[in-house]
């Protein structure tokens, strides 16, 4: 039966290094492709809305040199999507000149590249709302409004699988994508050498957190997916990994407000009746599942807004009276700042680890803290100095707060540092929103060009 292989080291290119030893198994394993995703969400609206990378540039450059060196040496395309963690026009240029210069290190033979864009115009959106298209809402989000739109500072399409196909069917030996669904890198190239939907979608879904999809859990190791016309298997490739029923199908739910559905530019990967058999100790393979073609070709995008300049302070209680009112220490501190600069135009945030910091008020156990709380305080304001000054109030004021019952006047509050310290200016998520399109490749202009001797020799 006629099958095809792709390996992915990483699910998230750069965000930390892919483990060489599980790659170099995969390599030698004979894929078809090499291929990985290098964006997320997950790491906040901050770095799409000031257009920078949340991975340290070195990372990320270790894992492209490690994947061009290993596709030029055993011939096979190699596909990266969401360059530079957001998929921003500036990040794919970055990628692009990467590879030239890991090409021009090693003096790799001439090779085709091709990449796309995927940050989307304002205006343009502006204009298809004006003309009656709804820019429809995701996760009870009501449609876009042009005050919406005004408030954001950068927007990026999602892309599918259409603008990596058109440049695999130009022949590039490398792609480096804009802004893309994470399946889609590794779908496309199942689509490509004719695979079912059905299918090629599903062998992107389990492959793009690589290792995620196998235990123990150790992230960062590589994977290898292979698909036929009727299933996809899935194999770890690090020694003491194994991809089995329950990882394979537990990863296959991951990340979704239903479980079993998978929506992708142009249609649906439906996995209710999916099954899971384990083949050999290492490898799970996968039937049943089924592709849903969408009746309006939708484009998610996303959007990213500035809200201003931010610093970030910390202050430490032990004091067993504090910290049974720490919510009154966190008011007097707020009180304060509104006395120093009026009730708007900055804000507080304040997260109490050790009682309720990372699930706020979804926390069951938020009424019976830690003996020891650690609260880091966030101040955003338009201005540095501003936001300076809030977030040292904010966070300084929690040590002279009157509490009822408190004789002496050492404090009940403890400071790691004096200072607050700056931090990456804050941002939220603006868009979260689908627009209809005509055409699939129109948000995504592609691009190709022959790396040679060092330089890149433009032909589109």
């Amino acid at each position: 039966m006629r099958s095809m292989k792709i390996i992915c080291p990483n699910g998230h290119l750069g965000f930390a290094p892919l483990k060489p030893a599980s790659f170099h198994i995969g390599v030698d394993a004979g894929p078809d492709f090499i291929a990985a995703d290098s964006g997320s969400d997950d790491i906040g609206p901050v770095p799409l809305g000031n257009d920078t990378c949340a991975s340290p540039k070195a990372w990320q450059a270790h894992d492209l040199e490690e994947m061009l060196l290993a596709s030029r040496r055993i011939g096979v395309p190699m596909i990266i999507g969401s360059a530079g963690d957001t998929g921003t026009n500036s990040r794919v240029d970055m990628y692009v000149e990467m590879i030239r210069e890991i090409a021009e290190k090693h003096s790799l033979p001439p090779f085709r590249i091709g990449w796309f864009y995927s940050e989307v115009d304002k205006e343009l959106i502006r204009s298809r709302m004006r003309s009656g298209s709804t820019v429809e809402g995701l996760d009870a989000r009501p449609p876009l409004t042009e005050a919406v739109l005004d408030t954001t500072d950068r927007v990026v399409a999602m892309a599918g699988v259409h603008p990596f196909r058109a440049l695999l069917d130009q022949g590039c030996d490398v792609i480096i994508g804009g802004r893309s669904s994470d399946s889609a890198v590794f779908a496309s190239a199942a689509l490509a050498r004719g695979f079912p939907e059905a299918q090629s979608y599903y062998l992107g879904k389990v492959l793009e957190c690589a290792s995620f999809c196998a235990e123990p859990y150790g992230a960062k190791e590589t994977v290898l997916g292979e698909v036929t016309q009727d299933w996809v298997e899935v194999t770890a490739m690090a020694p003491e990994q194994r991809c089995t029923i329950a990882s394979v199908a537990g990863h296959a739910m991951y990340e979704r407000s239903n479980p079993f559905f998978e929506y992708v530019a142009g249609g649906m990967l439906d996995m209710t009746n999916c099954v899971y058999e384990q083949v050999s100790e290492k490898t799970t393979r996968v039937t049943g599942m089924e592709f849903v073609p969408a009746t309006d070709f939708r484009v998610k995008l996303e959007g990213s807004g500035k809200l201003g300049e931010r610093f970030v302070g910390m202050a430490g209680i032990r004091d067993p009276y504090t910290i049974a009112h720490v919510d009154e220490v966190i008011e007097w501190a707020r009180t304060q700042v509104r006395e120093r600069f009026g009730p708007e135009g900055w804000e507080l945030h304040y997260n109490v680890f050790g009682r309720n910091g990372i699930m706020g008020h979804m926390e069951p156990l938020k009424d019976k803290p830690a003996h020891e709380l650690m609260i880091v305080v966030q101040g955003v304001a338009p201005t540095r100095e501003m936001a300076e000054e809030v977030t040292i109030t904010g966070t300084r004021q929690l040590f002279y707060a009157r509490l009822p019952d408190v004789k002496g006047t050492a404090g009940g509050v403890s400071f790691i540092l004096d200072e607050v310290m700056p931090a990456s200016p804050a941002y939220h998520w603006t868009l979260n929103h689908t627009m209809s399109v005509s055409d699939p490749l129109e948000l995504f202009p592609t691009h190709t060009a022959i790396i040679a001797n060092g330089q890149i020799e433009a032909t589109q």
